[in-house]
């Protein structure tokens, strides 16, 4: 009961939408795409906004979000997408642990919060490797992610976890081609729980 009630107080909502989580013993349910999970937002960011020629985009279907395109490294080379604004609190947390089927490819999971670099916002991103077909739950803990802004690799600020204000897949791997990715689920995990 003490539990519940704290995992309640964990997550607080901004301007963005109602996100609610369910908890078990391992890890906080974030989202797992069903009827009960929290419509979190999703949009596309794919390289056109910066003359980039790749393709992507997503759909959602009972218990799995579809993301899916081509890469083109001629320009931007990448394709993502992100949640609306968040306000999540995962300081108690070890980590984020998606559930997903990949084709072989690398992803990156990128958080953002209110941290700063020379006035614009600075974003975190984990790399990951996928399996081509098959299902496999991916654990990154917090101490992964790097700051980056445009995707320069930056010396800070440090990721702060109790101050998540979005979230995102992105594949930016350096290859052409078609990608896709189905994720089922998104947890954040305890150190007991990895």
């Amino acid at each position: 009961m003490l539990y519940s009630l704290l995992t309640s107080l964990l997550l607080m909502t901004s301007s963005g939408p109602t996100l609610t989580a369910a908890t078990s013993d391992t890890a906080l349910l974030l989202t797992d795409f069903t009827a009960n999970s929290s419509d979190l937002g999703w949009y596309v960011v794919n390289d056109d906004v910066m003359g980039g020629r790749s393709s992507g985009g997503f759909t959602l279907e009972a218990g799995a979000l579809h993301f899916s395109g081509s890469t083109n490294t001629n320009g931007g080379g990448f394709s993502s997408i992100r949640t609306a604004p968040v306000s999540l609190d995962l300081s108690n947390q070890a980590g984020i642990r998606l559930q997903l089927r990949g084709d072989g490819r690398r992803y990156t999971w990128r958080l953002t919060t209110g941290a700063r670099w020379r006035g614009r916002q600075v974003s975190y991103w984990a790399d990951f490797e996928t399996r081509q077909g098959e299902w496999q739950s991916v654990s990154i803990p917090f101490s992964a992610f790097v700051p980056r802004f445009r995707g320069y690799r930056l010396d800070g600020p440090a990721l702060n976890p109790a101050q998540i204000s979005g979230m995102g897949l992105m594949i930016y791997d350096e290859q052409d081609g078609p990608f896709e990715l189905q994720l089922a689920g998104v947890h954040a995990y305890t150190a007991e729980a990895n």
